[in-house]
């Protein structure tokens, strides 16, 4: 497994042009290969999760071509997938199985989801029992693991309140509704990101509710669109964080999305001493973009708990592993979720940061990483247990520190971001 050394020091400086959003990339792959006629979709994401999406849907017989950041797809409508001749395999992808999931439940073969041996231990269950009380036929591995075996058929509406908001979930509940007999609806104490909604908007289905309520019409005619993903802001926090801890480092994203569901990172940072600011903001198929703009400030610190918790989960490990660099450090609590991602997200981190001389405490729902005045990291051998935020978050830590840090299986990063260290060292004036 290749190895990554991060020498510190430096200054983050430039313009950046982010890949795809993962999110939206995958969503709209999964809608055009459902949608009548072809779509054209630029900047599609370069990250391995999407590719993963990508092969699944040719398994289930859409024609599929690519070329860079584009992908040009030919929909067969909402009844035109073939079964698949052998296991769909969503490698690392949790939104390709669980996505996946609601939409092969209302189709009429059965088919057979896998993924590779993390993805296998994550929780379906709250994708099955959903899905199950629609009328869908899912049986996993000891109940609550992949493989899926679905045997597609009729479904019908449900009004479900999600017990914990996931996106994941309440996209793989309005994929379904597309198959049921009326109007599919999903509650959520908290609004998590909503580019199924838009998406399905763009594509032509009907989407009704209130804020925290979402339904769907089923059977609706979707029609293949020509749509431009924005830039990714999750793989884009990592940067603008290594700009935070790199004095004098002055960034620009530009063409990121700007969803309000994903922007509370952004307005988290600010509250605890960045100076970001977001300028030329446009509507862009539905969704918000714009450029990012940020300059070194000393960081204050803060708590990140409750509600912000599902609005930020993707960005948790990366703020956290800012704490050695603010004055109060950064606790975190209700993030119970993060036990349950690619890795252990909490023990995994803090092992880490421990192993860079940082102070952390971990809790069964999260963790406390104390400030700069227990004294600077220190750079160290570290092990992301295969987990590319996890890499990422202690590659961008190892910037501060005093001496290099070696990163093990560090092409894990593939996973979403790919051109994670080639762009981290243009924006350098130091090596990575």
């Amino acid at each position: 497994m290749a190895k990554k050394t991060i020498s510190p020091g430096g200054t983050i400086d430039g313009v950046v042009e982010l890949p795809g959003d993962k999110s939206i990339s995958h969503r709209y792959a999964i809608l055009a290969a459902i949608a009548e006629g072809p779509s054209d979709l630029s900047n599609y994401a370069t990250a391995a999760d999407c590719q993963s999406t990508l092969q699944c849907m040719r398994q289930l017989g859409v024609a599929i071509k690519t070329n860079d950041h584009r992908v040009q797809i030919a929909g067969v409508g909402l009844d035109g997938l073939k079964a698949p001749k052998r296991a769909l395999d969503a490698e690392n992808s949790g939104s390709t199985i669980r996505m996946l999931t609601g939409v092969l439940a209302g189709q009429r073969f059965s088919s057979s989801l896998t993924g590779d041996s993390s993805l296998r231990r994550r929780p379906m269950r709250r994708v099955i029992e959903p899905l199950r009380l629609m009328g869908a036929d899912i049986h996993g591995q000891d109940g609550d693991r992949a493989p899926l075996e679905i045997r597609g058929g009729s479904l019908h509406v449900v009004d479900y309140t999600t017990p914990i908001p996931i996106a994941q979930v309440k996209s793989a509940i309005l994929l379904a509704g597309l198959y049921a007999d009326g109007v599919t609806t999903v509650q959520e104490a908290v609004c998590t990101r909503d580019h199924t909604e838009v998406a399905l908007r763009e594509f032509g289905a009907t989407i009704e509710g209130k804020r925290g309520t979402i339904g769907i019409h089923s059977r609706p005619k979707l029609t293949g669109r020509q749509l431009t993903v924005p830039g990714d802001l999750s793989g884009g926090v990592f940067l603008i964080s290594a700009a935070l801890i790199l004095p004098d480092s002055s960034l620009m994203l530009h063409n990121v999305g700007l969803n309000p569901t994903r922007t509370r990172v952004l307005d988290f940072l600010i509250s605890i001493g960045a100076s970001i600011k977001v300028a030329t903001v446009q509507m862009q198929n539905g969704e918000l973009i714009g450029d990012v703009v940020v300059h070194y400030a000393p960081l204050v610190g803060g708590e990140i708990s409750g509600l912000q918790v599902a609005e930020m989960i993707d960005e948790l490990p990366m703020l956290a592993a800012l704490g050695p660099f603010t004055e109060k450090g950064i606790e975190v609590h209700d993030a119970r979720e993060l036990r349950v991602k690619e890795s252990d997200r909490i023990a995994t981190l803090a092992q880490g940061l421990q192993a860079m001389g940082a102070q952390v405490t971990e809790f069964p729902d999260g963790l406390r990483v104390e400030g700069r005045s227990v004294g600077k990291l220190r750079g160290a051998k570290v092990d992301p247990q295969g987990d590319h935020r996890i890499a990422m978050a202690l590659a961008v830590a190892a910037l501060g520190a005093e001496g290099d840090t070696v990163i093990r299986d560090a092409e894990c990063v593939g996973v979403s971001f790919p051109e994670f260290f080639g762009t981290l060292e243009k924006l350098r004036g130091a090596p990575v």
